[in-house]
């Protein structure tokens, strides 16, 4: 594959419409991808957490296999991802001092790659702890959800370099005075790329 092959949009045929990639030349590789995130989350909840003293009961397991569930789900979440056999999905979910952690790996012997599976995992245990404490904590935030590696299939392995600062570097631009210029002129939320 060239490398002009390798940098095109590979879910849009030459008229520009959707289309489900056609996988079925590849070969099965095992693969795997890891995806984080976080939920910033208050003091009290923090606390709560270590202390198994949410309302709705243990949110972190309830995460844990809210994730599983939603990798598993991927394909009926996201339109054009191709229904895989997961061999396996593990999710770490812990306590830091302003945050709940958040890391998924995603295993198959498969044609593509389990990096949307990974990314969903994470996304949906975040999105259920905040469920979990939204009694406690009105303001938690999703935050930082990034793949980190992938190995296998044609592409080869992939790590995120320990210098990628763009997650970073967006959290610095949205300081309160920045926010301001999030909003067009006709009030409308902008649409980021």
């Amino acid at each position: 594959m060239s490398r002009a092959e390798q940098h095109h949009l590979t879910h849009v045929d030459e008229a520009g419409a959707a289309r489900m990639v056609d996988v079925s030349a590849k070969d099965v590789t095992a693969r795997t991808a890891r995806a984080v995130g976080r939920v910033l989350v208050s003091p009290r909840v923090v606390e709560l957490l270590r202390n198994e003293g949410m309302p709705k009961g243990d949110a972190l397991a309830v995460a844990r296999i809210a994730g599983i569930m939603g990798a598993k789900k991927t394909p009926e979440l996201i339109p054009l991802c191709h229904p895989l056999a997961l061999s396996g999905v593990h999710l770490d979910v812990s306590v830091a001092t302003d945050a709940v952690e958040l890391a998924a790996t995603v295993r198959t012997t498969d044609r593509t790659g389990v990096e949307m599976e990974a990314l969903t995992a994470v996304t949906v245990a975040a999105l259920t702890v905040v469920d979990m404490v939204k009694a406690v904590d009105k303001g938690a935030a999703i935050t930082d959800v990034r793949v980190m590696e992938k190995t296998g299939g044609a592409s080869g392995d992939w790590t995120r370099p320990d210098d990628d600062n763009r997650v970073d570097d967006h959290n610095r631009a949205k300081t309160p005075s920045a926010r301001a210029d999030d909003v067009s002129a006709d009030d409308s939320p902008r649409q980021e790329a």
